[in-house]
């Protein structure tokens, strides 16, 4: 009991805002609650300036209430019970009590509005997000031992968990996430019903799905939240192809567990990201499906062994597709899909034998990713050979700094060919087409071989290239002048890529 008053002692001293919409609610007659999450950060110390709150009042009583108090009023949500504003900087959700029921065939409830704090705090998901403070009487409700829960790091459903999973799926993802987010671990009785209703799943959208499994894969304990969606067999549905990863290891083909090494992998890019920066969903994916090309790739060598070759061209191809279905950005697709196709490129520096031509292709290729494949390269070595990873750990700094060395001599962020599209097309009479595009690539991988030419000698190979293109008998076709076409060339080679 102490607990709790201590509790509300800390919320009411946390969120003064909330005294104030208390008052204008009890002024109205209607009872006002903090609830759920917000609750639930308030006794862990972690919470935001995203306030909870549930009432009695009906969603146009709430409008008129708070329309007149806060900085801004929203009602995006009204068909729901809720209304949305802002004050001083905290942003407040306010819904009516709900007594929701479900159809079992998707997450869309049809809304009722209920009459009780208790019958509201029944339907949520879990019962750490179960209690709440009544904000008149700094009452502290929880009817469901929240509190408790909360204490002993367990997550459990207010309802049986069959009937909170079976009124919405998405619940089971969200245990996965809290495991995550919260270093909590679900009740037995939450693990068996997952596991026996993971196919349910399926009645709902990628887009959510995938809403979930960011925040999960954002948490501080994403490999317990991975763990727990492979175990339970939600993977299976949302995300087959970790599961995919734990393949049968004999005595004659022995290798590393892919999956148990990939949830390392994971968890060692974690530990390389920027400190106080937000968490890296992009590095953080190509850490988990760096190596989910390896099960189509497998082949057994006669005499033992195994191989995996061409694996990062197979997974970037699965990791497009998985990504592309859960709905992800096509920025996020193709970033975390370059860095599965790059993630081995590493591996041919051996003991520092590249050229410097070669780190600047390493570099180049990499482009805006270099800072993430320079964490995902470090993080993908697992041996626990102390003096192999030490060796591997070596050429990973010598790499970096002859990276370092070479960006301080050229400017490797913007590798460009010495001369640019309209001065190519000026030498050798060209008008803008596929010709154009392939003497700008020319020169760009001679820069790239070579580093920085003067002009004379750039205009000198790029007179000896297009003599061996039989090009040099069309001096004087030259184009209108005036025409805008810098940069032609290279997006003429980008295109040629592209296809």
């Amino acid at each position: 009991m102490l607990a709790k008053q201590n509790a509300v002692v800390e919320l009411m001293r946390v969120s003064p805002v909330a005294e104030e919409l208390s008052a204008l609610f009890a002024k109205a007659g209607h009872s006002l609650f903090l609830v759920g999450g917000s609750v639930r950060d308030a006794l862990l110390g972690r919470l935001g300036t995203d306030l909870d709150f549930t009432t009695d009042a009906r969603p146009e009583q709430v409008m008129r209430l708070v329309s007149g108090w806060a900085d801004a009023v929203w009602d995006i949500g009204i068909a729901f019970g809720t209304v949305g504003a802002t004050k001083n900087g905290l942003t407040c959700e306010i819904t009516t009590f709900r007594a929701d029921e479900y159809d079992g065939v998707s997450r869309n409830p049809e809304v009722k509005f209920g009459d009780s704090i208790e019958g509201d705090l029944k339907r949520r998901d879990f019962t750490v997000n179960a209690m709440a403070v009544n904000l008149a009487t700094k009452q502290f409700v929880d009817p469901y031992d929240g509190m408790a829960a909360l204490e002993a790091k367990v997550l459990d459903t207010p309802a049986p968990p069959e009937e909170s999973f079976g009124d919405d799926p998405l619940r089971m993802m969200r245990a996965a996430r809290f495991t995550s987010q919260l270093g909590f671990t679900p009740a037995p009785r939450v693990i068996d019903a997952m596991g026996r209703m993971a196919g349910q799943i399926e009645r709902i959208t990628a887009e959510r799905v995938q809403a979930e499994l960011s925040k999960l894969l954002c948490g501080t304990h994403p490999r317990q939240g991975i763990e727990l969606l492979v175990d339970s067999g939600l993977a299976g549905h949302v995300l087959p192809e970790v599961p995919a990863m734990r393949l049968e290891i004999d005595e004659h083909h022995q290798h590393k567990d892919v999956y148990q090494h990939s949830l390392v992998v994971l968890e060692q890019a974690i530990d390389l990201e920027d400190e106080g920066s937000e968490p890296d969903l992009i590095l953080r994916l190509a850490a988990l499906l760096h190596d989910i090309g390896k099960p189509d790739t497998r082949r057994h060598i006669p005499g033992g062994g195994v191989s995996f070759h061409h694996h990062e061209v197979v997974g970037a191809k699965m990791v497009r597709k998985r990504l592309r279905a859960l709905r992800y950005s096509k920025e996020i697709i193709e970033s975390v899909a370059k860095l599965v196709f790059l993630h081995l490129r590493f591996h041919g520096y051996g003991k520092g034998e590249w050229t410097d031509s070669a780190v600047r292709r390493y570099v180049t290729d990499a482009g805006d990713l270099l800072d993430r494949l320079n964490k995902l390269v470090r993080a993908d070595c697992t041996t626990r050979n102390r003096r192999k990873a030490q060796a591997l750990q070596r050429s990973y700094d010598d790499l970096e700094t002859r990276i370092a060395r070479i960006a301080a001599e050229e400017d490797l962020a913007k590798v460009r060919p010495d001369l640019d599209g309209n001065e190519i097309m000026r030498l050798l009479g060209l008008r803008p087409g596929p010709m154009v595009g392939k003497a700008w690539k020319f020169l760009k991988d001679l820069r790239l071989d070579r580093g920085p030419l003067e002009h004379d000698e750039a205009v000198a190979e790029l007179r000896r290239w297009a003599a061996e293109q039989g090009l040099d008998d069309v001096r004087g076709v030259v184009p209108p002048a005036g025409e805008d076409v810098a940069d032609r060339a290279e997006q003429v080679e980008h295109d040629r890529r592209d296809d």
